[in-house]
């Protein structure tokens, strides 16, 4: 077992390792991929390996699947469930047939609907960490999460957090019941919690804050060149930063990044999870791949100095990356 170092998420008592694993890719969504083709065994060993390697938080979602993903969790963390933390997500309504509806639901009966589905779907009786995935705008946040810090009463949750969320919500939230952490899309390429507000305020309560997508969806590794490198059913090819001439204005900034990482004799990707992690922000990179696992686990290791940040920082400041993170209809699902 890895001694990679723990933090406090939050000020409610979770302690997690300074990253953790994001699990999305290792399942389809409603019958397409995310990130290309995925393999339950080279998945399964994915997050034994994590395990080995200290990376011991997985984050998940009744959405991914719908339902599959914590059931492929399940197969992994049998008989090991006590030496994980499992993170999983609701608020993207699935029906009785296990079909996404597309809409949202953060009910209070939903959410008691939802949790014990993912429970039996992750075969345990308790869930470390349980997220609202977005918000629902039909559903004051107040009544959604006072049906969440019922879960905490009758121990089927120990702690509760937000994704995507404005700060006006995070406060309205907190004031119900502690949100130990709110996840976001943040990254050198999505820098956006900065400039709204969001960072700001969970940090004036005591609430952690969680990553997705700290590699830039996969762009800063460098493996990506042209637009057509996705392949046919990636979902990335219908997000704005990554087409036409956003793309190779974008390109250009991850070079540079490279040029940097290359003079410290690490990867682009360690590279991004190191800033990340510098800033107290615990990342979740995805992978499905072996391979990928210990990359993503050596850039615990690495210490960026002020000098560096700031470099960094200088060539992907706030603002500069082409293109929007989602198409305009995922933007109108984001709470702002």
């Amino acid at each position: 077992m890895s001694t990679m170092k723990k933090i406090n998420l939050g000020s409610q008592g979770l302690h997690v390792p300074v990253e953790g694993l994001g699990c999305m890719g290792m399942t389809t969504i409603a019958g397409g991929n995310i990130y290309g083709q995925a393999n339950e065994q080279e998945a399964i060993a994915t997050i034994h390996k994590a395990l080995e390697l200290g990376v011991n938080f997985l984050d998940t979602a009744d959405l991914y699947g719908p339902l599959l993903n914590e059931r492929l969790l399940a197969k992994a963390i049998k008989g090991n469930r006590d030496k994980y933390i499992i993170a999983t997500k609701f608020g993207f309504e699935i029906d009785d047939n296990e079909q996404l509806t597309w809409g949202f639901n953060g009910k209070p009966e939903y959410v008691n609907k939802a949790v014990d589905r993912s429970l039996k779907n992750l075969g345990t009786d308790c869930i470390d960490l349980y997220y609202l995935h977005r918000l629902d705008p039909n559903t004051p946040i107040e009544d959604t999460v006072g049906a969440m810090a019922d879960l905490v009463k009758s121990g089927k949750v120990k702690y509760i957090g937000l994704s995507e969320v404005s700060a006006e919500t995070i406060r309205k939230a907190h004031k119900v019941h502690p949100i130990t952490t709110v996840q976001t899309e943040y990254s050198l390429f999505e820098r956006q919690p900065e400039v709204n507000g969001v960072l700001d305020v969970v940090k004036e309560l005591g609430i952690g804050f969680v990553a997705y997508s700290p590699v830039g969806r996969g762009f800063i590794t460098g493996q990506i060149k042209t637009p057509d490198d996705f392949e046919a059913n990636d979902f990335r090819r219908d997000i704005p930063r990554f087409q036409g001439e956003n793309f190779y204005k974008n390109l250009e900034l991850v070079n540079q990044l490279h040029a940097i990482a290359g003079n410290r004799g690490f990867t682009p990707t360690q590279l991004a999870l190191a800033w990340v992690i510098a800033k107290g922000i615990i990342p979740i990179p995805g992978t499905k791949r072996l391979k990928y696992i210990e990359e993503n686990a050596a850039a615990a290791n690495i210490t960026l100095s002020p000098a560096e940040i700031a470099h960094i920082e200088s060539i992907l400041p706030t603002g500069v990356i082409a293109g929007e993170r989602y198409n305009t209809q995922q933007m109108q699902n984001i709470d702002q």
